[in-house]
C-alpha cells in the first residue's frame, strides 16, 4: 500500500475554500479577515512546508527507519491498520497538543498557531517552522516502534490536518450531535479564545472524546463570544517575529537565569512561569477570573 502525501495535494482546496469564505464573509459580514494577518497566516502555511525540508525532516526519516527495524510488532499495510493508526496517533496528538499548552519548550512551537487575532480559515494554515523534529522524535516515534511504518503515520497525520482546517472557521454554528465525538469549529473556536473561562481547554484533533475523558473539555457559551489571539498579542505581522519571537524570549530568560531550577522552570515550566511568580500563567488567569466571579453579586 502507497500513501500519498495528502497535504500537498489538498493546498489547492484550502486556498480555494479561503477565497469563498472570504467572499462569504463581505456577503453576510459573519467572521472577520484582515489583510496583513491572511498574508502573514499564508506565509506561515509555506514556510512550514518548505522550512522541514532543509534538513530537520531527513533527520526524523533516518530516526523513524532505525527505530522501525527494532519494532515491537509486524504491522500490515491494510485499511484496519490505518484506522487503528489514526485513532492512536489522534490520541498521540492530544497530548502533543496539551503539552504544547502546558509546557514552554513545546509552546514555543506551538504558540505561532495562536498567534492570530482573527479565526478564519486562513488561521489554520498559520502553522510553525520548527516543531516538526522535536515533536515528531518525542511524540510520534513511539507509535512507529510499536510497528506502524512511518509512511502510514505521515499519511494519517496528514489526514488529521486536513480534517483540521475547516473547523478554523466562524462561519458555521453548532453541529448537534456531531459535536459529541467530534471537534467542530464551536469546539475549536472555544480553544483558540483568550477569555479565561476558556483558557485550557478542547485540545482535541478529530475526536473530541479526549477532552471529555481527560477533563479538559468547555463548551462555546454564546454569552461570551470567544477573544482570539494570545494573552501577550504580539502586534507584529512579520513572519519571523511569528516564528521566532518565543524561542527568543526563552533564551533570553535562561541567559538570565540564577540557578538550575530556575532554566527548569523557564523551560519545562507553564508559559508564563517566572521565579517570583510575577508573570501570568492561565492557571493565574483563570484563577483571577474565578474569584473576581465568585465575589460578584449574582446577576
Amino acid at each position: 500500500m502507497e500513501f500519498p502525501d495528502l497535504v500537498k495535494l489538498a493546498v489547492p482546496v484550502f486556498l480555494l475554500l479561503i477565497l469563498i469564505e472570504f467572499a462569504a464573509w463581505r456577503l453576510t459580514g459573519r467572521g472577520r479577515y484582515e489583510t496583513r494577518d491572511t498574508a502573514a497566516s499564508l506565509i506561515m502555511g509555506m514556510g512550514s512546508e518548505i522550512i522541514p525540508h532543509l534538513g530537520g525532516l531527513a533527520f526524523l526519516s533516518g530516526v523513524w527507519a532505525t527505530v522501525y527495524n527494532f519494532r515491537l510488532f509486524e504491522i500490515p499495510n491494510t485499511w484496519w491498520a490505518v484506522l487503528l493508526c489514526f485513532v492512536l496517533d489522534d490520541f498521540r496528538y492530544y497530548w502533543l497538543h496539551r503539552i504544547a499548552h502546558e509546557r514552554r519548550l513545546f509552546w514555543a512551537t506551538h504558540v505561532v498557531h495562536h498567534s492570530s487575532q482573527h479565526y478564519n480559515l486562513s488561521t489554520a494554515l498559520r502553522q510553525t517552522w520548527t516543531g516538526a523534529v522535536l515533536n515528531g522524535i518525542i511524540f510520534k516515534t513511539p507509535l512507529v516502534f510499536l510497528g506502524f511504518h512511518p509512511a502510514m503515520l505521515a499519511f494519517v497525520f496528514g489526514f488529521n490536518l486536513i480534517y483540521q482546517f475547516w473547523i478554523h472557521t466562524e462561519m458555521i454554528g453548532r453541529m448537534g450531535p456531531f459535536e459529541i465525538l467530534f471537534n467542530t469549529p464551536s469546539h475549536h473556536r472555544v480553544h483558540h479564545a483568550t477569555n479565561p473561562k476558556y483558557l485550557d481547554a478542547n485540545y482535541a484533533g478529530t475526536f473530541i472524546i479526549w477532552d471529555k475523558l481527560f477533563g479538559t473539555f468547555a463548551p462555546e457559551d454564546d454569552a461570551e463570544k470567544p477573544r482570539y489571539g494570545i494573552v501577550k498579542n504580539l502586534g507584529s505581522f512579520n513572519p519571523l517575529v511569528i516564528a521566532y519571537n518565543e524561542w527568543i524570549g526563552l533564551f533570553k530568560d535562561l541567559a538570565a537565569a540564577k540557578s538550575l531550577r530556575e532554566m527548569i522552570g523557564y523551560t519545562f515550566g507553564p508559559p508564563g512561569w517566572s521565579p517570583d511568580g510575577s508573570r501570568l500563567t492561565s492557571a493565574k488567569i483563570k484563577d483571577r477570573w474565578a474569584r473576581i466571579k465568585a465575589a460578584s453579586p449574582a446577576e
